[in-house]
């Protein structure tokens, strides 16, 4: 993490879920050990949604998925906890408008801030 963020598409979550893809291993571990190799910076892991569905429940939907971001570091990379805080924004901060599929998916998006 060169900069003060990192927008990652490459962790996904199962439709409508806070569940972890598999596929999203390679990023966090990635992402574990650029934290490992800095054991001084602290990083908020920040969750953003498309804007289908109710706002409400986009955004407790993406406070889940950055929880299980950062479950993941803790739990099976062992970093520890209090270097890492989790917050959702639902669909507040898009970076596309939501008219296609294409924008939709860079909306649904996992932000690594530098603290």
């Amino acid at each position: 993490m060169g900069g003060r963020s990192l927008v990652s598409y490459g962790i996904l979550f199962d439709v409508n879920s806070d569940k972890l893809k598999i596929e999203s291993f390679p990023t966090i571990k990635e992402i574990a050990n650029v934290l490992k190799e800095n054991p001084t910076v602290k990083i908020k892991i920040v969750g953003h949604t498309d804007s289908d569905g109710a706002d409400d429940l986009n955004l407790s939907l993406s406070k889940r998925r950055s929880e299980s971001v950062k479950n993941e570091l803790v739990k099976t990379f062992g970093i520890e906890e209090l270097r890492i805080e989790s917050e959702g924004k639902g669909e507040m901060i898009p970076v596309a408008p939501n008219d296609s599929t294409v924008n939709k998916a860079k909306n649904r998006r996992v932000e690594f801030i530098k603290m």
